[in-house]
């Protein structure tokens, strides 16, 4: 054995991978003793800690036997009568008491180098799965999705959860993508923008609805919807729904959750990004069937290149942007103004930073100068007085409408206004109106409706003080 432990000082390559092994496991310990003790650290530390260290680590340890093969490979090449190699194995005679002691320390050192791999394994799994390192680590690439994450009625759920979700085949595959994924920020070969990843995400039954229950039977919404009218008070305006949510009661389905009731099986055809459908199969709880086809035959360039492709309708259809949600310019002039970072009261604010908002920007940096500078130009030139009695409220809406922008546009992704549309509804977008334009027909002449009454109903359009409101606050 001794002489084992001096074929390892002897041999370099050996040496320098006892050498590297020692420090990445006295840093890892160090690393991962400030985690323990409480030490706040970056999601960058984390990757240093549990994948940089640990592979570090592996790659030491694997330089000690390769150090004493090359040297045992040598060994024999020697001329016939030199003398034995040094690297020559020792006869192990577990009888001897001291050899019985390097086997402890041996034993020893193993089993603590399996509980660094295996704790190094298991932190650099949560770190790879945590929200910092998906969203924070690829800056230039990510930061969009993750900007608009950190704002969203899902900002405290992991992007695993939805992403990846429960079990290790999911698991398994996310990590092979991001092998590729690896390799595309690297070599700068991803697209922009990046694509929405529809046809490989995984079903919203096997994400979504396990927090969401689908079943559940949720009656009638409320919703008051806050707009501001272009005049010179920025005036507040509201719109007040009765959503007809609905969902399962008792055995019937109804409203607009009628479309996730299990036993109404929904199927269809559409362009590669479901922003046109095409033919839709409805399959209902008897197991009857219905084909609602379009007015029109679909373009050759609007079908899905391969085979013929039918996709089961689930929560993402309608819900396609749960999370990664990047707003109009007109909605998000409303909920900054709703949240008061943009100051109300400054004159005609709501009609002159539409046209600044939606201009076009190089860069971020650029927006967030040009729109300061073209709102002071816009108030110096028509409301010189505004201008100069109200500098620091024009500075505030200056650098507002730069956050409003840098919200929701990034030019160095090439994303701008409208590129990633919402299908809820259909204010925007063509939304409900994908299906329901009362020209999809059935082969007895029934049609997918388009009545307004079927999802909601339309208590108050755009009025300054709705007499609804105050008889349900009164």
């Amino acid at each position: 054995m001794r002489k084992f432990l001096t074929a390892i000082s002897h041999n370099r390559v050996a040496l320098f991978g006892t050498a590297v092994t020692t420090a990445a496991a006295l840093i890892f310990v160090s690393l991962f003793g400030m985690e323990l003790v409480g030490l706040e650290t970056s999601v960058y530390v984390g990757i240093i800690t549990y994948i940089a260290i640990p592979t570090i680590f592996v790659l030491g340890l694997l330089l000690i036997p390769a150090g004493l093969a090359r040297e045992r490979f040598l060994a024999r090449r020697r001329p016939e009568g030199a003398p034995p190699p040094s690297t020559r194995f020792p006869v192990v005679d577990f009888n001897e008491p001291k050899t019985l002691r390097i086997a402890g320390i041996v034993a020893a050192l193993t089993i603590g180098n399996l509980v660094v791999l295996a704790t190094a394994t298991y932190k650099a799994v949560e770190v790879m799965d945590s929200t910092a390192f998906c969203g924070a680590t690829c800056h230039s690439v990510m930061i969009p999705e993750y900007t608009a994450y950190k704002r969203s009625p899902h900002a405290r759920v992991e992007c695993v959860a939805c992403h990846i979700g429960p079990g290790a085949g999911w698991f398994a595959k996310s990590k092979l993508s991001g092998a590729w994924q690896v390799v595309a920020v690297t070599l700068n070969l991803y697209p922009r923008p990046i694509p929405v990843p529809i046809r490989n995400l995984r079903p919203a039954r096997e994400t979504c609805e396990q927090c969401h229950w689908p079943t559940k039977f949720v009656g009638d919404r409320l919703k008051v919807k806050t707009h501001f009218a272009e005049d010179e008070a920025n005036t507040e305006l509201k719109t007040v729904l009765l959503l007809r949510v609905g969902g399962v009661e008792g055995r019937k389905s109804q409203g607009i959750h009628w479309h996730v009731d299990p036993g109404n099986k929904i199927r269809y055809r559409s362009n590669a990004k479901r922003e046109k459908i095409f033919d839709v199969e409805l399959q209902k709880a008897d197991g009857t069937t219905v084909r609602f086809l379009p007015k029109e035959a679909p373009a050759a360039a609007d079908l899905m290149p391969g085979k013929d492709e039918w996709r089961l309708m689930d929560c993402i259809d309608c819900h396609n942007r749960p999370t990664h949600i990047y707003r109009t310019p007109e909605a998000a002039l409303d909920e900054a103004m709703v949240d008061e970072r943009l100051p109300r009261g400054l004159p005609f604010l709501r009609k002159e930073a539409l046209p600044i908002i939606t201009a076009k920007y190089a860069s971020q940096d650029e927006a967030r100068a040009g729109i300061s500078a073209a709102l002071k130009k816009a108030y110096d030139a028509s409301y010189p007085a505004v201008a100069a009695d109200k500098s620091a409220l024009l500075a505030q809406a200056g650098k507002a409408l730069g956050d409003v922008y840098c919200e929701n546009v990034f030019p160095s992704m090439e994303i701008g206004w409208g590129t990633y549309p919402a299908h809820i509804g259909h204010a925007n977008d063509g939304g409900c109106f994908r299906c329901h334009d009362d020209e999809h027909k059935s082969a007895s002449g029934d049609t997918i409706s388009q009545d307004c009454a079927t999802c909601h109903s339309l208590l108050a359009d755009g009025e300054a003080s709705p007499s609804i409101l105050s008889q349900l606050n009164p």
